[in-house]
């Protein structure tokens, strides 16, 4: 499978998310590489995988059992990790998870099917929000907005002064 064929569920937004992946299946590999080497008909108990784990397998046609798969499936993570356009988007106040989901839908949609997104929180922007790529910002705040107005805004006042 190539990287452009994999498909990250929406519950996989960011790095971190694909980071807690990797180590999660460095952990199923760790169970199933300790069970061979136990004793037959001793008792153990697998780890609990994520949801995000069970919908990116699912997903992708993969099954975790067989180590092949468990192996493809980490280096096209590591790869996700290491090429994948990672954008940070600010907003004012925290969105509510279906906004952010809608907007993760439209960029793995037009922009990269395996966009990454990391969402924080910049209380100054008042309205809007700031995305940041790697090389340019989009400041898109009601702040930088006003900013721009400003000569706009101080000859409308001085105008209004004026006429008192």
């Amino acid at each position: 499978m190539e990287l452009k064929d994999l498909k990250l569920p929406l519950s996989v937004v960011s790095q971190v998310d694909v980071a807690r992946l990797i180590r999660e299946l460095d952990s199923l590999n760790d169970f199933f590489a300790s069970a061979s080497r136990r004793e037959a008909g001793s008792s153990v108990t697998p780890p609990r995988l994520s949801r995000s784990l069970n919908e990116l397998a699912h997903d992708n046609q993969f099954n975790l059992l067989e180590q092949k798969h468990r192996e493809a499936l980490s280096d096209l993570l590591n790869r996700t990790l290491k090429f994948s356009p990672a954008l940070h988007i600010s907003f004012a106040a925290e969105p509510q998870p279906k906004f952010t989901d809608q907007i993760l839908v439209w960029l793995r949609t037009n922009i990269h099917p395996q966009t990454l997104l990391q969402v924080g929180l910049q209380p100054t922007i008042a309205a809007g929000c700031v995305l940041r790529t790697p090389n340019k910002i989009f400041d898109m705040s009601l702040r930088s907005y006003l900013k721009q107005q400003e000569p706009y805004l101080t000859r409308l006042i001085a105008g209004a002064n004026n006429e008192t």
